[in-house]
């Protein structure tokens, strides 16, 4: 938690876990401190990691060392509210960097506002009006003389359009790149980048053709049970079982029809169901330095309607 200001996006990079969850690199960096030097080590061997890099920790000092924020941020916006933000300012204040909150009117007088060093109005309550205005959060960020916005969770976070804008706007965006987050946002786009990884899929079917006989002969081809998934989106959204050949059209139409509704986008893969799985999800961290950490599994396979209720650790 204490290194959270470096880690906005753990639903997009675990997915990434099949690239980069066999290295482990522990150093001199501010994800030190969430494992111990014997932990760590102890770890990647039990899981059958590569150590590429590993450094004693003693020497390590948290909050006033430079190599921990050589680019000297000395501003940062944080894009978010509530818990979120609160927890980011906490860290940024560790390490001595201004921060700047924003917020609508419904969360005037909230927490992270009273934090932060600086504070902005957006808009009224509504999010579309207030916390997913980027333009508007990258002019105060300007007229602030933030270097750099970070997104929290939500929002902003996954939004490859706003990191493009941030670059072009010369603020820095405190997360993956654009073409990252755009890999990750898409099913069919990580799935490809996990097999160019060399790692396992579930089997089925995640191509661009979409008409609806090619869809029937792949579900065929595949077997039931099936998963028809939505592309794009989350939280179980434009999901459907198919049991046999027979219920193949309807479901395709419903699934279609709930992500169009959701996402704005009717494209969908096929997968072979899995009954009774475990889902089990592990976060994968990575800086522009080349620096890779993944911190443990999580089990998430308690869920209804193909959506998490619990995540024990």
């Amino acid at each position: 938690r204490r290194s959270s200001v470096f880690s906005p996006f753990p639903t997009m990079m675990r997915r990434a876990v099949g690239a980069a969850g066999r290295f482990l690199h522990v150093g001199k960096h501010p994800f030190a401190s969430l494992v111990s030097a014997s932990a760590a080590k102890s770890f990647a061997l039990q899981h059958g990691a590569k150590l590429v890099s590993f450094r004693a920790l003693s020497s390590v000092n948290m909050y006033n060392d430079d190599t921990i924020n050589p680019g000297k941020i000395r501003k940062v916006l944080i894009a978010n509210r509530g818990e979120i933000a609160c927890r980011v300012i906490q860290t940024l204040k560790k390490y001595n960097v201004k921060t700047v909150a924003v917020y609508s009117d419904a969360d005037a007088k909230a927490a992270h506002v009273e934090m932060a060093d600086e504070a902005y109005r957006l808009g009224p309550a509504a999010s579309k009006e207030s916390y997913l205005l980027s333009d508007r959060i990258l002019d105060i960020a300007e007229a602030c003389g933030a270097q750099a916005i970070h997104p929290g969770y939500g929002f902003l976070s996954e939004n490859e359009r706003f990191a493009d804008a941030c670059a072009r706007r010369d603020v820095k965006f405190m997360g993956p790149p654009s073409s990252a987050i755009q890999a990750m946002g898409c099913k069919r786009a990580s799935k490809e980048v996990m097999e160019k990884a060399g790692v396992p899929v579930v089997p089925g079917y995640h191509g661009e053709e979409q008409d609806e006989a090619f869809l029937q002969s792949e579900a065929d081809r595949i077997g039931y049970p099936l998963l028809i998934k939505a592309e794009k989106g989350g939280g179980g959204k434009g999901m459907r079982v198919v049991n046999n050949s027979g219920e193949f059209k309807a479901a395709l139409e419903a699934a279609q029809r709930e992500a169009i509704n959701s996402f704005g986008d009717g494209r969908v893969l096929l997968e072979r169901f899995l009954v009774k799985p475990r889902h089990i999800e592990v976060q994968v961290f990575a800086d522009q330095h080349k620096n890779y950490v993944y911190l443990f599994e999580r089990d998430c396979s308690v869920q209804r309607r193909h959506q998490k209720v619990l995540e024990g650790k």
